[in-house]
This record gives structure tokens, sequence and C-alpha cells, in this order.
């Protein structure tokens, strides 16, 4: 440990669950000499480290970059999706934003289409399978076009590429009073609403990912924008007036 390091106590409260049928609850466990430089997900390994040497059965959580990218890493942090830090995501959160003696409460998204797996562990492929419904265009392969092959305004392709940045973490389904998928559907929409490759399908596309949510079990948008406020990447709820609108559109079309 080097000289000058900042270390921290803190006392967690960790939700676990055996399994999606299980009764799941409340365990504490005491991390000491917690270094602040470290991130949020290092300290539940050095605390499973403790864990497994004691013969007990470490926390399930999920990893995979640790850069931020991916989304795979959410969890509850206080009652807040991803910690406390805005535009963070979990991975992401340093052990510097707590304090000495914190106590700090550890739990899975809750919402009803992301059944939880064991401990910090929910299934979200239900997003994957709203990717599926819509959120892509049916374009031939092959050799790449030229980049000025089809004229997009500069204005046109920020907002997509802004649209574009959503990792499908759920953090806004679990900040959600309604459960809600709207603006994680809505990213994806409006991506695709923003560039003329995803024009000849909007009407299909945002039919099928309409039913889709609804089939998953994701409630409607509540507009109290939490959303946007937990969301790790900003991604901006102008989204879900796109989503709206695009629907709106459809339905007359349709009619």
């Amino acid at each position: 440990r080097l000289m000058n390091e900042k270390t921290i106590s803190i006392t967690l409260k960790v939700w676990r669950q055996e399994g999606p049928e299980a009764q799941g609850y409340l365990e504490t466990h005491e991390a000491r000499d917690i270094s602040t430089d470290i991130s949020f997900l290092e300290m539940l390994d050095i605390v499973n480290a403790g864990l497994q040497k004691a013969g007990i059965e470490p926390i399930a959580f999920e990893s995979n970059c640790r850069e931020g990218i991916c989304g795979c890493c959410g969890a509850t942090v206080n009652g807040r999706p991803h910690g406390p830090r805005p535009a963070t995501t979990l991975c992401q959160l340093h052990m510097r934003h707590f304090h000495d003696g914190d106590v700090i409460v550890v739990e899975p998204f809750r919402a009803t289409a992301f059944p939880i797996i064991r401990d910090l562990v929910v299934e979200r492929s239900a997003l994957d399978r709203i990717i599926q419904a819509g959120g892509y265009v049916s374009v031939r392969t092959g050799q790449a076009p030229d980049a000025n092959a089809i004229p997009i305004p500069k204005k046109r392709a920020e907002a997509a590429f802004r649209s574009a940045e959503c990792i499908g973490c759920g953090a806004c389904t679990a900040a959600c009073p309604n459960a809600s998928a709207s603006l994680f559907a809505a990213a994806k929409i409006g991506q695709l609403a923003a560039l003329p490759q995803g024009h000849p399908e909007r009407e299909q596309r945002v039919r099928s990912i309409a039913r889709r949510m609804d089939e998953e079990g994701f409630g409607p948008c509540s507009k109290h924008y939490e959303c946007h406020a937990v969301c790790p990447k900003q991604v901006g709820v102008e989204n879900i007036t796109t989503m709206n609108r695009e629907n709106l559109r459809a339905a007359f079309i349709r009619s």
C-alpha cells in the first residue's frame, strides 16, 4: 500500500438471493481499509476475496469491460442505479466518492422485465428482444459506400450519434416509477429516425418496438425523466418525443 494512499472503512448491506424463486435478503459485510483510488467493483472484488477465504459464497455481480461502455455492471447503490455520480457507470464509480464510516446499500435493478438471476445479477435480455423487434435496418451488406454517397446534414448526424451512445444498461428502467424502457427504445428509434437509412422501415419499426415493450412487461413512460437523470451516457429525453412522433406518424399512415 502506498504511503500517502487514503483509505476508508465502510459497511455494505448487499442484496443476496440464490435464484429467481428464492427469498432475497440484505446481508451485512464490513469493508476495511479500502483504497479511495479503486473502483466500486474492485471494492466488491476485495470483499469477495475475503468471503471466499471465510468459506462464504461470494457476491454475484456482473462485470465485463470495466470501462463504462458495455453497461452490464449496473446495480443500485443507495437507491440510485449506478450510484451517486451523474454520467457514471458503476464500474467507473470510485470509492473516493464515499466517506469513511458510510453505510452503502447495494441492490439489483428492480423491474418486472428484469428478473433476478442471483444477488446483483438480473436478466436483461428483454432489451435485446426490443432490438430484435425493430432496432435495425434491412440493407444490403457488402462493400462500404463512400462517405459522401448519402449526404447527411451535420445536425442529423450528431443527433444520431447522441442517440447511439445508449449502452443498454437498463438504468432508465430501474429508475422509472413504471419500470418503462421508453428511453432505451426511444434512443434506438431516434438514432434510425435521424438517418435516411432508417426511413424505409420507420413505421414498422416503431410499431414492432412498442408491441415488444408491452409484451416484455415494461410500463409506459411516466414523464418523470428519472431515466435521463441516471443514464450513464446522458441520453436525452428528446428521443422520447421523437418516439412519440414516430408512433403518431405510423398510426396515421396505417389508418
